[in-house]
């Protein structure tokens, strides 16, 4: 894999390394929720929905602030003070003895995490548009290899104590926020740099420059569409895995960690070539199809083993994000990259807010009413919907918004 700036190398190791923080966390927060809530476990999926929102409703405010301030300042000062602050919200959960606390770290891990799209806009201040949508991918790959490594080592350092994880997130961001220190070049160049205004820092303000394409508004309702179909996953999962197959931490990292690997292998080796042959627009629809199969056949798996075969349909939904980040990066100017990838992560943060609720609330009633695979059954509704607008309503070419 040949890299032609290399920032971009260094985007996507820190995007792995923080990746690999988050999925570490993951396997031991039932058991943290449960022991520190004295909740039972159907409690404690719904509490740790209301900490995923808590989580998004920060990241809705902060991506398109983060954004448009890496648009001002250039994108490697945002990025480390974003990796600073994800340091030292892991130092926090690791101490916290409370639930309040843990909700406080949430929610500065919401504002910390839309670095995302400071991280994004590196690949398309580097990459010429026709080339974006595959560059996305190798995003999207590193978030995967991310969640081999994570909830696997995870599950292992879980033996360690429940706080252990968080201690070694905590090491890993702020070693990632060194090495971009050192490392990592200024991606933004001077000619495209714009002001900082407060009345652009929020999600109308950001997009309005692009409302005027036919394209942008049926692809951003999409994003919400599939946002909050796929966030089943990061809500449910390790629940549904304890309530569906008495799982534990080990058997959920292992899980969490064999999807990041076939979503890993989808996103480096099969989304560029595939998108370069049949387009964005047949792309995104391939993706959706598979997205919806994969929680279809989810809300009805039996076995264990099955569910590790379905993960191989789901990880083709990996197309999904890639090309409809693809469509719209092109409809916005190089002066305002910075601001559409933090207004998408603040969009996607509305389905991140609406989703885990909704979620973790349906797979609670399901498991109360015999069926614990019901919150796949909603997601798939949400993936449909997301299918047919794409089908009606969104077209691979339209207008390059004005840069106003």
């Amino acid at each position: 894999m040949r890299f032609e700036n290399r920032a971009v190398p260094i985007v996507l190791a820190a995007v792995l390394i923080d990746t690999i923080g988050f999925g570490i966390v993951m396997p031991v927060f039932p058991a943290l929720i449960t022991r520190l809530g004295h909740v039972g476990i159907d409690d404690a999926t719904r509490i740790a929905g209301y900490m995923l929102v808590a989580f998004a409703v920060a990241q809705f405010f902060a991506g398109p602030v983060l954004g448009n301030l890496s648009d001002r300042l250039g994108r490697r000062p945002v990025l480390i003070a974003s990796m600073l602050a994800f340091g030292a919200d892991y130092a926090l959960m690791a101490w916290a003895p409370t639930l309040a606390w843990l909700f406080l770290g949430r929610a500065i891990a919401g504002v910390a995490g839309a670095v995302y799209g400071p991280a994004s806009s590196v690949i398309a201040d580097v990459t010429p548009p026709e080339k974006r949508s595959a560059a996305f991918g190798y995003v999207s790959a590193a978030f995967g290899i991310g969640f081999i490594i994570g909830p696997a080592l995870g599950g292992v350092i879980a033996g360690l104590g429940e706080r252990a994880p968080f201690i070694a997130a905590a090491v890993l961001a702020l070693g990632n926020a060194a090495v971009m220190l050192i490392a990592m070049p200024e991606s933004l160049a001077q000619e495209h740099r714009r002001p900082f205004r407060w009345r652009d820092a929020h999600i109308v303000g950001t997009f309005k420059p692009l409302l005027e394409s036919r394209t942008a508004l049926p692809l951003f309702a999409v994003c919400v569409a599939w946002q909050i179909a796929h966030m089943v996953y990061p809500a449910t999962w390790a629940f549904w895995a304890t309530i569906r197959f008495q799982w534990g931490p080990a058997a959920i990292g292992l899980s969490l960690a064999y999807v990041g690997l076939v979503m890993a292998l989808v996103q480096a080796l099969v989304v560029g070539p595939v998108i370069s042959r049949i387009g964005d627009r047949r792309a995104l629809m391939v993706g959706l199809a598979c997205g919806a199969g994969g929680f279809l056949a989810f809300a009805f798996v039996t076995a264990g083993w099955q569910a590790y075969a379905i993960m191989i349909l789901a990880a083709l939904s990996g197309f999904v994000g890639p090309s409809a980040n693809g469509l719209l990066s092109r409809l916005a100017g190089p002066e305002r990259q910075g601001a559409l990838q933090g207004g998408l992560g603040s969009l996607n943060s509305v389905a991140a807010i609406l989703s885990p609720f909704a979620m973790t609330q349906t797979l609670a009633a399901g498991v109360e009413h015999g069926f614990p695979g019901a919150a796949f059954l909603l997601a798939a509704s949400f993936a449909l919907l997301a299918l047919v607008i794409v089908v009606w309503r969104v077209f691979d070419r339209a207008p390059v918004a004005s840069a106003a």
